[in-house]
């Protein structure tokens, strides 16, 4: 309790603990030769996967127009938070943002950004952390986000005397990576620079499996992740801030049936509605199987499933270990309950997708490498397959 109590402290006061804005210059290209703007940036989190808490500290960032510049060549432009702030990234879902600041910028296009974040030590031995559904709080190890800040390509425009909205979208679930039987943890960001779209998804899951068991997201046709969360103790969640266009929603929990929502239309400053309080949607109990395997370290393993209808969904994703390169993923064999959207307030109508139950294919993604694919054989309940991908 007393950690919710804290954690709501924090955003509540968020806007108050940003003392200070500190630019450093445009860099290159024409900026500054047509005046000044505005970038305004906060703060989301997709679900963590098995963590109570997700504790960051952010310093500042830093913006560049060169993606190429180092972290020490000139032309940075700087946020910095003074005193850092830390923030508990599981407190960030459902639409609930993090207010970090504006940051006047010459015009300009700027192409690359910095997450500069606390070292843990000293005064702050856990200024980033992870606390482990039954365990307890231990340090996050960040390398990169020390010393030179976690790297993100982006594309933002900043416009004489215009604001530049945007959001940094971290996926815990994917960020944190457990080192073999160390009981260590290292930090990997995945973020997403994102425009601050109103526009979103709103809907139930049969509370049953809310208040943190369960897993929604928008995807696109090829099963690529464009929003993810959890939904509350009510089964309540909101997809935002999401680009309109027309996604698959895929709603997962452990020991439950896949389900998914095809065409759902998000358009610009509107939240579509997915069932409700009244007719949530249910996840029925399925048998599972073990996907296990490995990979070399850096590389992201994810679990997809095809729909009969076209496309795949992805159904669980993971970093590998960072030690050992272990997965293992518990994939429900039931095949998934399909339903194409329906406007409020008629019904959503699920079937299930008979010709893909139990199967999946893997799909290895390293840096620098063409992903990698296995398709597994029919899966079993109690059943387990192991896949080892080796790159190149």
């Amino acid at each position: 309790m007393t950690m919710k109590l804290l954690r709501n402290l924090k955003l509540a006061v968020g806007g108050i603990l940003i003392a200070g804005l500190a630019a450093c210059g445009g860099g290159g290209g024409d900026g500054g030769s047509a005046g000044t703007g505005t970038l305004r940036l906060a703060v989301t989190d997709a679900p963590a996967c098995g963590y109570d808490a997700v504790n960051v500290t952010i310093q500042k960032v830093r913006v560049h127009q060169s993606s190429s510049a180092s972290e020490t060549d000139p032309g940075w432009s700087e946020l910095t938070l003074n005193p850092a702030v830390r923030l508990d990234l599981l407190g960030l879902t459902n639409g609930v943002l993090y207010e970090l600041g504006q940051l006047p910028l010459p015009t300009g296009k700027y192409t690359q950004m910095r997450l500069v974040l606390a070292a843990n030590g000293g005064t702050q031995p856990l200024a980033n952390s992870v606390w482990p559904t039954g365990g307890k709080e231990v340090a996050l190890k960040t390398p990169s986000g020390q010393q030179s800040g976690v790297k993100a390509n982006i594309n933002i425009d900043i416009g004489p005397n215009q604001m530049a909205d945007f959001v940094l979208d971290f996926d815990a679930c994917k960020s944190i990576v457990s080192a073999g039987a160390s009981g260590q943890y290292l930090l990997k960001p995945v973020v997403a620079v994102i425009p601050r779209y109103i526009s979103g998804v709103l809907g139930y899951v049969d509370p049953a499996i809310g208040g943190g068991v369960a897993g929604v997201s928008l995807q696109q046709s090829d099963g690529t992740i464009v929003k993810a969360t959890t939904p509350d103790a009510s089964g309540k969640f909101l997809l935002q801030p999401v680009a309109p266009g027309s996604y698959t929603l895929v709603m997962t929990a452990p020991g439950r049936t896949t389900a998914v929502v095809t065409g759902v239309p998000v358009t610009a400053q509107t939240v579509t509605p997915i069932a409700s309080t009244s007719t949530p949607i249910a996840l029925p109990p399925s048998g599972t199987a073990t996907a296990t395997g490995t990979a070399p370290v850096d590389t992201l393993v994810r679990a997809m499933q095809p729909l009969t209808i076209g496309g795949v969904v992805e159904v669980a994703g993971q970093y590998v270990d960072g030690v050992t390169g272990g997965y293992t993923f518990q994939l429900p064999v039931a095949a998934p309950l399909v339903a194409a959207y329906a406007p409020a307030p008629a019904p959503l109508v699920f079937s299930p997708d008979n010709l893909v139950a139990a199967r999946y294919t893997l799909r290895a993604s390293l840096n620098g490498y063409a992903d990698k694919t296995e398709a597994l054989p029919m899966l079993t309940a109690g059943g387990t397959k192991t896949t080892n991908f080796i790159f190149p």
